[in-house]
């Protein structure tokens, strides 16, 4: 499939993040943009999200308990 060059202008921190992501995944930026717009247009990132938003809503009660025990000072927790 032959290639094509796009361009596109975002904040620097917007494009450090993607540089470190892509090197994360062993990607090049064009390919890791690809797989963005790849997942994207497939409708995988929706499901994905929507997954995750399912798990937390079904487990934030658990979340919310280790949270509150981080926050809670050693003293006041049970011994």
């Amino acid at each position: 499939m032959a290639k094509t060059q796009l361009g596109a202008r975002v904040d620097e921190d917007i494009a450090e993040l993607a540089k470190k992501r892509a090197a994360d995944l062993g990607l090049s930026i064009g390919d890791y943009l690809a797989r963005l717009v790849q997942d994207d247009a497939s409708g995988l990132r929706a499901r994905a999200v929507d997954a995750a938003a399912r798990f937390l809503a079904e487990h934030q009660a658990i979340f919310d308990e280790a949270e509150n025990a981080q926050h809670t000072p050693r003293e006041a927790r049970a011994a």
